[in-house]
């Protein structure tokens, strides 16, 4: 007859059902389990394997085999059950999300074309009206000198150039560098104000109405900071453009991170940031139609009304309702997942009991337990090492990300068109990177990454060897981009994957504290960004090598993250055991289970 078992192996063995993994119970968001004859993006499980007693030969002394658990998708939820991990409705909320990153990128990005450099003499010179003869102007046209009085600024200038940019606007011409670091400082206060004010606006308000709020007050704010014709008014309003922007792209990212599941969510936020570095690619020829900075902000701002438009095929966040929503919010999530399983095909999942179903994960939703305190992160497993590597490392890449992009003037302003779009091309290079490390390299991808960005670090160091040499412009540009894209390109496949991928390293109930410490930390640093390319006053080797170093900083605190392993599981024990072995037995277990936490297949990320 053949073997059965009960839930215990004969004479002591381990039966072949599969238990499930504590940390794979079904905690919220989690994916569709693998059906027959169904691609799905889990592991196949395979059941543990007992060789038939009649076949095994014991002894007294015989050593338990153990063995990593194999992978197994964990629990899914009704949700996911029915629209599936990722379909056609998925990839279309996915899509129209991710374009609010271009108008996201072109706020940020815009001052490198609203305010580009004027050469002295030819473009711009001192107002000579009213000058004594006494009294000169210094080559760089920024100072008058007086053989009496002796030095004063110039404050009022004559132009040549027929673009009107912000510097000729506000007469800062001879303090450009100090007025873009300024005003680019403003603008990353309201990217730091704007995903800590999305995120608290999502505990009573669902994403897609913050989204909402946010595209309308983005076009208001971009439109008045067009037109602002004085400088403190002109920094307010581009900093309440990125408080805007940022709620946009804060919000959309929770969209699109509830209804996707497994590796389809970790690819979608891992490539939200192509879209950003798509803005960058575009911006040039945006800029190129028109002549004025007003003009430029007109058109980097009315292309979110398209979004508005859009916004009829963004679906709400069906697990924020049925936690948050009233007693309606059942009946909306049921006709949300009904017209995502219908342009899915899956309208024969739907079962008879939908709203019973419905009802039921929203009681679980409700009783889930708080997330933790922030002090409670620091405790556990190489918690302390995950908090420190993961706060120092995201602070130095997000710096990288965005200082680096505004180095290239320091390159020159006949370059800038090539060199933005390098920089661009190299961004998205590097999220297909990250991507690719976590999806073939998972157990290692935090060293992978962290190695590319040592590595590309010393090779922007280079840059010291022919920062005085005598060469062609041209060719000198040419080396300088060469060695600043290698970095820029490690700095985004290493943010892509912190941002996508951190929240593993913690228990479920420290995720969301988890990311939300590590970003908003993050946002606080780079508020210094803007200051690094002043250094470029000294010498333009100085301000890249300066980023240089962080990328490798960077790299190196990547390198003491560690993804978590499975726990391991016995899967064969001798048939004859002593009591003392059998306590050996168990403490290797548990010694085992105990030093790392268990893995989540599908990562719940937050919103920030």
């Amino acid at each position: 007859m053949p073997h059965q078992s009960n839930g215990t192996g004969k004479n002591g063995g381990i039966s072949p059902r599969h238990t499930p993994k504590m940390g794979q119970r079904n905690l919220g968001y989690v994916s569709e389990a693998p059906e027959p004859n169904h691609a799905s993006t889990h592991p196949k499980e395979e059941p543990y394997k007992i060789a038939p007693p009649n076949y095994v030969k014991t002894t007294a002394t015989a050593a338990p085999t153990v063995t990593p658990a194999a992978p197994s998708a964990p629990p899914t939820d009704i949700i996911g059950q029915i629209i599936g991990d990722f379909g056609i409705w998925q990839l279309r909320t996915v899509l129209i999300i991710f374009l609010c990153k271009i108008p996201a990128s072109w706020f940020m990005a815009c001052i490198i074309f609203t305010a580009p450099e004027l050469y002295p003499s030819s473009e711009f010179e001192c107002d000579q009206q009213g000058l004594s003869a006494n009294q000169t102007i210094t080559p760089n046209q920024c100072y008058i000198e007086d053989s009496v009085e002796g030095r004063r600024e110039c404050t009022k200038f004559l132009y040549n150039f027929d673009f009107q940019s912000l510097i000729m606007e506000f007469d800062l011409v001879c303090l450009r560098d100090i007025f873009v670091a300024w005003t680019q400082y403003w603008h990353l206060f309201g990217v730091l104000v704007g995903g800590v004010a999305g995120t608290k606006m999502m505990l009573f308000l669902s994403p897609r109405t913050v989204y909402f709020i946010g595209q309308m007050l983005q076009i208001v704010c971009g439109v008045i900071t067009g037109y602002a014709r004085d400088f403190s008014l002109h920094c307010a309003f581009r900093c309440l453009s990125a408080v805007c922007c940022a709620i946009m792209f804060t919000s959309g990212q929770a969209i699109f991170a509830d209804i996707t599941s497994g590796s389809y969510r970790l690819g979608s936020i891992i490539l939200y940031d192509t879209f950003w570095s798509i803005g960058v690619i575009f911006l040039p020829s945006l800029s190129s139609f028109f002549n004025s900075w007003t003009h430029i902000y007109l058109g980097i701002t009315f292309p979110t009304l398209v979004l508005t438009l859009l916004l009829q095929w963004t679906p709400e966040s069906p697990r924020w309702l049925l936690k948050n929503g009233d007693d309606k919010a059942v009946a909306r999530v049921a006709d949300i997942v009904r017209e995502g399983a219908a342009i899915n095909d899956r309208l024969c999942k739907i079962p008879a009991d939908l709203h019973q179903q419905l009802e039921s994960l929203r009681v679980k939703l409700r009783s889930a337990p708080a997330p933790a305190k922030w002090l409670d992160l620091w405790k556990g497993p190489r918690a302390t090492i995950h908090m420190l590597a993961a706060h120092l490392a995201l602070a130095a890449f997000i710096i990288n990300f965005m200082g680096m992009l505004l180095n290239i003037r320091s390159f020159g302003r006949d370059y800038l068109v090539p060199n933005t779009i390098a920089m661009g091309f190299s961004e998205i290079v590097g999220c297909f990177l990250a991507l690719h490390f976590t999806l073939k390299h998972n157990k290692w991808k935090w060293q992978w990454a962290g190695a590319v960005n040592i590595i590309a670090g010393l090779i922007g160091c280079l840059g010291w060897f022919f920062s005085h040499s005598e060469m062609n412009p041209s060719v000198k540009v040419t080396l300088w981009m060469i060695i600043a894209t290698i970095p820029k390109m490690g700095v985004s496949c290493a943010q892509s994957m912190i941002l996508a991928c951190m929240a593993e390293v913690m228990p479920m109930n420290k995720k969301i504290p988890y990311v939300f410490s590590v970003v908003t930390w993050a946002r606080v640093w780079l508020l210094s960004a803007p200051f690094i390319n002043v250094l470029k006053k000294i010498d333009v080797a100085l301000s890249l090598s300066s980023y240089c170093a962080l990328s490798i900083f960077g790299g190196i605190c990547t390198c003491f993250m560690l993804t978590p392993r499975n726990q391991v599981a016995v899967t064969a024990a001798p048939l004859r055991t002593t009591k003392g072995e059998d306590n050996d037995q168990k403490a290797t277990a548990s010694s085992i289970r105990e030093t790392v936490w268990p893995v989540e297949m599908d990562v719940s990320n937050t919103h920030l």
